[in-house]
């Protein structure tokens, strides 16, 4: 019972922790690819994982944000949602997880600063873990 209760915990942790790092994003404290460093290592948290890939479009459609003030406008509302969701420490909503499980199986969140973890981060990129 003591196991689950600080596996609750931890999962709360890290998704306040995530919702902080969409903020410093959207706020322009920090860019995506430090977010995604500091994101929580070989995760296994449905919502994280949407959250991470979220993170990844964001920086993908940078081009269109400068373009279009709609987009940017829709974009970073949409973020700021998940991290709002995440830091009240709930499930994102099935259709978000779901729509990013659709264009990938697992997210390349790194496993872990260790030789260990470089390894396993290294295999699951070329899809042979």
């Amino acid at each position: 019972m003591a196991k689950n209760v600080k596996k609750e915990e931890l999962k709360l942790e890290e998704r306040k922790y995530v919702a902080q790092l969409i903020r410093y994003v959207l706020i322009g404290g920090i860019c995506v690819r430090e977010a995604l460093l500091n994101y929580p290592r070989a995760t296994k948290d449905p919502s994280l994982v949407a959250a991470y890939h979220a993170l990844i479009h964001y920086e993908a459609d940078e081009d269109i944000r400068l373009r279009d003030a709609l987009y940017k406008e829709e974009q970073d509302d949409y973020l700021e949602m998940l991290a709002n969701i995440l830091d009240n420490g709930e499930d994102l909503p099935d259709n978000v997880i779901k729509n990013y499980k659709k264009y990938y199986k697992s997210a390349n969140i790194p496993n872990g600063n260790d030789t260990r973890g470089l390894v396993k981060s290294f295999l699951r990129f070329l899809n042979i873990s």
